[in-house]
């Protein structure tokens, strides 16, 4: 497994993950994860965290974790190598203190320039493993808020597509990917949220979901606030090139 290191000091590890991966493991699926990753490096640091269990109460491997990424997602990921520095870091996930900026390509395209997303996610009434922004979710309704800016918007071979910047404010499961379904921009590859598109479009060329988790500001332990920078995939500039000579 290849994972590029962005940043490592004696309390945490900041690294870039390629899609395609697991941070951890879920008892439902197989195929090695970021965490075996980062305990065949680090083995003092397992048992660090939160233990997590599966629907079904399996024990799930999650040491180092202090906040996730969807498997089809790429970019920052922060892993804490000791108990004091995950209390630390996930106090701030907590808190809402984390800035963070990631950059999407989606469907159709966006008139205005920049806005705010700001819609409860519940379970889907369809498929009660997928969430959802739009009316008639069920279970738990949980606040949940995007904001987003419009970087361009274009076509390639005949069909629409806008590139955007997007700051989620909280950090539900799916969000971004649910809240730009719920506003009819579902995002480029989804094989969740936009299964309806996939097989019609030409998804601007994109073999993944096109969500790439740009940078992440957050104070680290002794005080210092430090940003992390994940830079965009070979695809996502060759796509913004794509619309733009378009």
């Amino acid at each position: 497994m290849k994972i590029e290191t962005l940043f490592e000091n004696d309390n945490l590890l900041a690294v870039h993950k390629p899609a395609g991966i697991m941070v951890h493991e879920d008892g439902h699926n197989e195929g090695e994860t970021v965490v075996d990753w980062f305990l065949q490096m680090y083995p003092e640091a397992k048992g660090v965290g939160e233990p997590g269990k599966s629907p079904k109460g399996q024990e799930l491997e999650r040491s180092g974790v202090v906040h996730r990424l969807d498997k089809d997602t790429s970019g920052v990921l922060l892993l804490a190598k000791t108990q004091e520095a995950f209390l630390h870091l996930k106090t701030q996930f907590h808190d809402r203190l984390v800035k963070k900026e990631y950059r999407a390509f989606v469907y159709g395209p966006v008139r205005e320039q920049w806005g705010t997303i700001d819609r409860q996610i519940g379970r889907s009434a369809k498929d009660f493993r997928l969430r959802s922004a739009e009316r008639g979710a069920k279970g738990t309704l949980r606040d949940a808020i995007t904001e987003w800016e419009c970087i361009g918007t274009g076509r390639y071979k005949d069909e629409h597509f806008s590139y955007l910047k997007l700051f989620p404010k909280t950090g539900r499961t799916h969000q971004i990917r649910v809240h730009l379904k719920a506003i009819g921009k579902p995002v480029v590859g989804d094989t969740l949220y936009a299964t309806h598109l996939i097989g019609e479009s030409n998804n601007l060329d994109f073999d993944r979901l096109a969500l790439h988790a740009y940078f992440l500001e957050i104070d680290i332990p002794g005080g210092e606030t430090k940003r992390f920078i994940a830079p965009l995939p070979e695809n996502f500039d060759a796509a913004a090139e794509k619309l733009h000579e378009e």
